[in-house]
Parts: structure tokens; sequence; C-alpha cells
């Protein structure tokens, strides 16, 4: 049970030719930034609805990809949500039109952060968590960009606000991030130490990364980095996973992993 349809190790042409047809194929709804996000996917809890998870998609892909995955996994008592990222002019493709939660360039120690496209995903994000029950826990989850982005959105949380200083009001109880990366990261540190009630919600919620030492589009240093700098700043409850060998995709054995982490940091009733 492979990742492989978000895998981009085999080249630039296939992710091209994932964002060609994502143009086509992508229906679009307008969020309060007015940027286009695409269709919205759900997977039913099978058995009691005690977590909900958003899940996020990688770079020129969708929410349908997400839930077909996310709907094999023996956790029948969270429902997932697979949004699907809005269609935009991507730099790291030269401009061409792609499903991204936010622009990005070469992924590198340089990597210009979208603020802006940044808080409009999370803020997507956060609306489709703001009408689930109260006493249902939330999470947000992804691979590669939506790795990316669900690290960020956990930023948002711990800070208690947006990068443009609007208020972030989410409660979240879980993050995971496959093969992804922490936008942000250098300053995050100092932002986290200038606010008690800050550390006190980064030290509160649990996060997983999970990423391959073979991986040949976001390297494997990226995510060692960012599971660093949240440790750093002050989130008590970072496990960080290699798996040697691994490229940019994910395999059974890290999907089990992240099975029985969230069974056990959610407090679920069971697995089928």
């Amino acid at each position: 049970m492979s990742y492989s349809r978000q895998s981009m190790g085999s080249g630039l042409f296939l992710l091209l030719f994932f964002c060609l047809m994502s143009s086509f194929n992508v229906c679009c709804s307008r969020s309060t930034r007015g940027y286009e996000f695409g269709r919205t996917y759900v997977v039913r809890p099978k058995g009691k609805h005690q977590a909900t998870i958003v899940w996020l998609h990688g770079l020129g892909d969708n929410g349908s990809s997400s839930s077909q995955l996310l709907e094999s996994l023996p956790l029948p008592n969270i429902k997932w949500i697979c949004p699907t990222a809005p269609s935009r002019p991507v730099s790291l493709l030269g401009g061409f039109p792609c499903t991204a939660w936010f622009d990005v360039g070469e992924i590198s120690e340089d990597l210009h952060d979208d603020i802006e496209g940044l808080d409009a995903s999370a803020a997507h994000i956060a609306n489709l968590l703001s009408t689930e029950p109260t006493d249902v826990k939330v999470g947000i989850g992804g691979f590669s960009m939506g790795a990316a982005i669900a690290l960020y959105s956990t930023t948002c949380y711990a800070l208690g606000r947006y990068g443009n200083g609007l208020p972030y009001t989410i409660n979240l109880r879980a993050t995971v991030g496959l093969s992804g990366w922490l936008p942000g990261w250098r300053s995050l540190r100092s932002k986290i130490e200038s606010s008690n009630e800050a550390a006190r919600r980064a030290a509160s919620i649990p996060v997983i990364l999970a990423h391959g030492t073979s991986d040949d589009v976001v390297p494997y240093r990226f995510g060692e980095t960012s599971a660093q700098a949240l440790a750093m700043a002050g989130f008590r409850q970072v496990m960080f996973k290699q798996y040697e060998g691994l490229g940019h995709y994910t395999v059974p054995k890290e999907m089990n992993e992240v099975v029985h982490w969230l069974a056990s940091r959610l407090g679920l009733e069971g697995s089928r």
C-alpha cells in the first residue's frame, strides 16, 4: 500500500503531467481570501466518531487520491477530510499552474515562505474543522507540501495567530507530517519563547514526522531539521521517524506506524 500517486521521484515530467490533469479535473470553490479550492472528499468513520483529521495532498495531486489511501486504514473512529488545493502558478515549475497549497520555489535552506498562500490554506483548513462536534478531537496531517501546510497550521495553533496576525482558533490535538518540511523554521523559536501561552500550546500538541533517507524531492535533511526546529522551539511531543532507503512516497510500514501513533495519541477505542 504505497502512496505511489503522491511520489514525485519519477521526475518533473510526471509532476507536470499530474498538474495538467488536475487543471481539467478540479471543481473549484472560493475561500474567504479569494483562492479557488477544489473538491473536498470525506471518508466517514465506520465506528464511533471520536476524531476528525484533515489530510493534505502533495504538489500537483488532489483530495481524491488521499481519500482512497485513508479509507483503507484500520482507524474506524476517524473521519477524514481531504480537500484539494487551489490551482496556481508555481515558481518551482517555472510558473506552470498546478494544485498547490502555497507557492514554492526550489526547496533549499534559503527557501522563501509564501505567507499569504500559507495563511489562506491554513484558514481554509481551519474552516473545515470549525464545524466538527465539540467532543471530537481534531488534527491535521499531510504528505510533502501537504505536510508543510500541516506543520505551518500547527505553528499557527501554538502562536494563536496566523502569519498575518489574525487569530487562529482551532484546538489541534495531533499533527502528522510525511516527507515534508516546516515553513518559517528559523524564526519559530523566538516567536514561541515570547509568549507563555504559545509555549504551553506548543508543549501540548503531539507531532509525528517521518522521512525517507533517499527522498530526492524534499531531501531528508529538511525533515530532520524540521523536527529539530520544533523541539528547540518547545514542541515537547515531537517524534521523528527515519526510513532508510525510502524515496518520496509512503510504504505500509510507515502508514502502520502512523495508525498506531494516532490511535494512541488520540485515545481511540480500537481498530478493526
